[in-house]
């Protein structure tokens, strides 16, 4: 059955204004006479025009029956005396509403733009009604027919492929290649290689002509993800790109010429890897040209039951396992977790517990205990449950407790869970200040002596990686004698340091301090193994 806009012909001048207007966006339409409803159509609607009073019994019967077939977007026109708004909007149930008299152009622009939304969530797969989702998803539709560079930036698992390829879907590129390529899984000795392609003989082992990625993807999109992981002579080359539409192939002298969209992604703050001299300040301007930035999934928490329902559905079909759903108590323990892996993480979760769990809905003894037990209602402020009956010594000694108090109840006789949880967290809270305190006693005591002041391990649990040594600015006079050796493995900050030294001193320390073990400095510096080993090149550090 072919597609169509169904425009209501209660009020006929719009309605053939409409008509015109939609036809003008490539849009096929139907008019549906008085008396007619969504049944009586001849094609299969993708978005319904509501022309006549909204408020009329065959306005409300369309209206619900649009929300009937699922996503059908449905818009109403209003008189000029009834108050209109996006609230009002949802009151009745619509998509969008505009006011009489129309301007037909504008509400053909924006009924493309809703069927267009809902072709994206069909193609991509992605979900999400909260007004952050529905601003990504209209961000993509704005973009999408364009040519223009667009940089989506966003926590991991917040689905910055799904956009990236929502945005090619739906432009004029979409019958053409799409190439994905995560930057951060590439060596760097291999990375210019994949992008760019490489000539015979160019290096060990290069003994075909091979195309790179840009070349693969001429004439159609190719993504970036995890771009804040680009060496900087990459970086270089790929500026040349965006700039020149041209590139050589590595041994190559040949310059080659490609149309490609170029859309780019990362979980990191580039403008902060620029200023760390990390990420080139003109590739970055050059890259965010249009930009969409994801939400967290602990942002729209709203989404996350539809989002669960659609996982079951797909894993249970997969699996080949009749699940009818989740419990509520269940739901609610998920839609109150924080989600640090967002959408990835949920995905993963419900995988795996429609292949564990031992019945047909998910109940709250299959959520592994990290989730159940690290909700977002265990933090403060902590709802305080009634107290129960005591016996009547114990009333005595709350009495007293209370009189203690000035007369008030603060203390419960029998402290609660969560009075526990209150009384542990402020006791904590003193035990971390009093050492606070003394350290820094210790470091002002030590201010007028010079050098670095060596850290052990936290005073509450915590792990330090390595012992770091704190800068103090101190004015050396003259006839005073040269400062001792540093210990191994401790990094000494002085004064007058830029930022590079300071991160070669943190490498050199780790290395020493991992006796060599490049896997575990990269740890201690919380910095990938890859990352570690292109800065070791960088500034020049034997291992």
């Amino acid at each position: 059955m072919a597609e169509a806009v169904l425009i209501t012909t209660d009020d006929l001048e719009p309605a053939v204004r409409l008509r015109a207007a939609f036809e003008a966006q490539q849009l096929r339409v139907e008019l549906l006479a008085p008396g007619e409803s969504l049944s009586d159509a001849l094609a299969e609607p993708v978005l319904v025009v509501i022309t006549g009073g909204l408020r009329e019994r065959r306005a409300r019967a369309l209206i619900t029956a649009a929300r009937e077939r699922g996503r059908l977007p449905v818009i109403g026109l209003t008189e000029p005396t009834e108050p209109t708004g996006r609230d009002i909007c949802r009151q009745l149930g619509l998509s969008e509403c505009f006011p009489k008299p129309i301007e037909a152009d504008e509400v053909a622009l924006v009924g493309k733009r809703l069927v267009q939304r809902e072709e994206l969530r069909e193609i991509t797969g992605i979900v999400g009604d909260t007004e952050a989702m529905e601003e990504v998803l209209e961000r993509i539709v704005q973009i999408a027919p364009v040519n223009s560079t667009a940089l989506i930036l966003g926590e991991s698992g917040t689905g910055k492929e799904l956009v990236a390829r929502g945005i090619h879907a739906l432009s004029p590129r979409r019958h053409r290649p799409f190439i994905a390529v995560n930057v951060a899984a590439l060596p760097d000795t291999l990375l210019e290689s994949e992008l760019f392609g490489h000539e015979k003989g160019s290096f060990t082992g290069a003994t075909d002509r091979r195309k790179g990625f840009f070349e693969l993807a001429n004439g159609g999109t190719i993504f970036l993800d995890e771009l804040g992981e680009m060496p900087a002579g990459t970086q270089t080359k790929l500026l040349r790109v965006l700039e020149e539409r041209e590139f050589r192939r590595v041994g190559g002298e040949e310059s080659i010429r490609v149309d490609v969209r170029v859309v780019a992604a990362t979980n990191r703050d580039l403008r902060d890897q620029v200023q760390l001299g990390h990420f080139r300040r003109d590739l970055y301007h050059r890259l965010n040209v249009l930009r969409i930035d994801l939400p967290p999934l602990r942002a729209r928490r709203e989404d996350i039951q539809r989002l669960i329902d659609r996982f079951i559905q797909q894993f249970s079909a997969e699996h080949d396992r009749s699940f009818v759903g989740i419990d509520p108590q269940a739901l609610q323990i998920l839609i109150d977790y924080d989600w640090p892996g967002n959408v990835r993480e949920l995905r993963n979760l419900v995988e795996s517990m429609v292949v564990l769990a031992p019945g047909r809905v998910i109940r709250p003894e299959d959520i592994p205990a990290d989730v159940r037990y690290r909700r977002r209602d265990s933090l403060l402020p902590v709802p305080v449950t009634p107290q129960p009956q005591v016996s009547s010594g114990a009333a005595q000694l709350n009495s007293g407790a209370s009189q203690l108090n000035g007369g008030g109840s603060f203390l419960p006789a029998a402290p609660s869970p969560e009075m526990e949880f209150i009384l542990r967290t402020l006791f904590d809270l003193r035990v971390d200040m009093e050492d606070l305190r003394r350290e820094f006693e210790v470091y002002r005591s030590r201010q007028h002596e010079g050098g670095s002041i060596p850290s052990g391990p936290l005073p509450f649990g915590g792990y330090q990686p390595i012992p770091i040594g704190l800068p103090v600015a101190v004015e050396t006079v003259p006839h005073e004698p040269e400062p001792p050796p540093r210990e191994e493995g401790t990094i000494v900050f002085r004064p007058g340091m830029t930022i590079t030294q300071m991160e070669r001193e943190a490498i050199t320390a780790a290395l020493l301090h991992s006796r060599g073990n490049r896997r575990r400095a990269a740890e201690m510096l919380g910095m990938g193994e890859r990352t570690l080993y292109r800065k070791l090149k960088e500034y020049g550090i034997e291992e």
